[in-house]
């Protein structure tokens, strides 16, 4: 689980070499891309699981407009949640930190195969 709150990535996209990114990914860009998409995904899922649960205590079950109101706790997590960087910025800064574990089964089983000729 991440803590949102101690994630080191940065709020802005910025300009990254592809050349450092394929390195940690046998150099393969693209591999390097896949890794970094499915962990995005990983974390935007937490993400709105964790915000769905707080905001489930405010939610309110009655039809009346009338008695919709603004929340001020329900404002100030919704704008957290805004601040903090994007699920694919936090999955690029992982990737790069190394705090990925990543496996690709078909270059293992190549591997293992030469090992045993």
């Amino acid at each position: 689980m991440v803590d949102f709150k101690k994630v080191k990535a940065p709020n802005n996209t910025i300009t990254r070499n592809p050349a450092v990114l394929a390195a940690k990914a046998d150099n393969n860009i693209y591999e390097a891309v896949a890794i970094i998409a499915k962990r995005s995904n990983q974390i935007a899922v937490e993400m709105k699981e964790e915000l769905s649960r707080k905001l489930q205590e405010f939610a309110s079950y009655t039809d009346n407009l009338e008695e919709i109101f603004e929340n001020r706790e329900q404002i100030e997590i919704s704008k957290f949640y805004e601040r903090i960087p994007k699920p694919v910025l936090i999955a690029t800064q992982e990737f790069e930190d190394g705090q990925i574990y990543f496996r690709n089964p078909a270059t293992e089983k190549k591997t293992e195969e030469k090992k045993s000729l």
